[in-house]
């Protein structure tokens, strides 16, 4: 999980539905828009893994995602498009302008030679890994079969990194509500579906360059992996994937309604700020789980001091299989914990994650979550 900025940026659990209806009454003048967008189409297939197409598979997952967020109260959806119809990259982000849109969304899926495998969520940056660079490359190459592309993209060149380094500036702006987005499908992708976790990354997607409103782009998984390939191209696969795409699209359309915008656009929120947000949260409680964010595992001791740790108090140290570990925070409210984990990424702890414990021993989260769901 290898962002410049955060990684897995997982922030607050969806409220009720109930909670999201009484805020759309509140403002029923402007609808919350949403832009989805299924990545390729028409003459354009994208990748064909195993014989699937990518274009069929992105658009099928899409419309099931819209049909749920439809059903919502003062959620207005938009397709870039419905059928099997090619849509140039930069009119996918024009339509989401011209609808003066709150979130766009982008669903692809992934191909290697290799037998990789997994859900990776992408936010428009840098790309700070060569992989990060060719997963972008191969996106955004679908402008050579666009007309004059040239003079479109003004001479943009997908195979060239210095090109991508004007793109970033613009969705500057929207960049932490992007990463809030794109760590909620994340977590719910990997958490609910038990999908390979190859994390939320910055990479230098066209299509999300000059969407001026918080923009992921969804790689679903790999076709070209036979399981995972199979899966995608399966009704019970698409539905699924729907479903968590549509969950944390909820969850960040109920966050940032009634959650302190402060939270999520300063990197200096203080703790004071943290106990206001997790008092509005609603609780889950797992009666004997200790949960904690874990910040760092090294060989050095270090003095817990808030110093040592960007500011942060109450810091604990442990020594674990011959390495010192830290940990903030320690609570039996998953919930609770999801928000701590979120302030100290926030706070400079990008690859910080959520450990759980039961008697004073380590327990795996996932089973620990699975077990309240049984």
């Amino acid at each position: 999980m290898k962002t410049k900025f955060f990684s897995s940026f997982v922030l607050f659990i969806s409220f009720s539905f109930f909670s999201l209806a009484v805020k759309a009454a509140e403002n029923p003048i402007k609808p919350f828009v949403v832009v989805l967008d299924a990545g390729h189409g028409g003459h354009d297939h994208g990748n064909k893994g195993n014989g699937y197409k990518e274009s069929e598979i992105s658009l099928n997952i899409v419309l099931k995602v819209g049909a749920e967020l439809e059903k919502l109260p003062n959620v207005r959806v938009i397709y870039t498009r419905k059928s099997d119809v090619f849509i140039e990259l930069r009119e996918r982000a024009a339509i989401a302008n011209r609808a003066d849109a709150d979130l766009f969304v982008s669903v692809h899926c992934n191909a290697h030679s290799s037998n990789a495998f997994g859900t990776e969520t992408f936010v428009l940056g840098l790309h700070k890994s060569q992989a990060n660079f060719e997963v972008a490359k191969k996106e955004n190459e679908v402008i050579y079969l666009e007309e004059n592309y040239q003079e479109k993209y003004g001479g943009f060149d997908p195979n060239a990194p210095e090109s991508l380094i004007g793109m970033v500036l613009m969705q500057e702006e929207y960049l932490d509500q992007s990463i809030l987005l794109a760590s909620l499908v994340q977590n719910n992708i990997v958490n609910n579906l038990k999908q390979n976790d190859r994390s939320v990354k910055q990479a230098g997607f066209w299509v999300l360059h000059n969407t001026y409103m918080p923009s992921v782009l969804i790689e679903t998984g790999f076709l070209t992996n036979k399981k995972e390939g199979a899966y995608l191209n399966s009704a019970k696969g698409q539905a699924e994937m729907a479903r968590e795409i549509g969950n944390a699209i909820k969850s960040y359309i109920n966050s940032i309604s009634v959650v302190n915008d402060k939270v999520v656009k300063d990197p200096e929120v203080k703790e004071l700020e943290v106990e206001k947000v997790i008092e509005t949260t609603k609780e889950e409680i797992y009666e004997g789980i200790h949960f904690k964010v874990q910040l760092a595992a090294t060989s050095k001791k270090l003095d817990t001091k808030a110093s040592n740790f960007k500011g942060l108090k109450d810091v604990v140290r442990t020594k674990e299989d011959g390495l010192y570990k830290y940990y903030y925070g320690d609570t039996s409210d998953y919930n609770k914990i999801q928000v701590m984990k979120t302030f100290v990424q926030q706070k400079g702890f990008p690859s910080a994650y959520i450990v759980a414990y039961k008697n004073g021993k380590k327990v795996n989260v996932q089973e620990v979550l699975k077990s309240k769901a049984n």
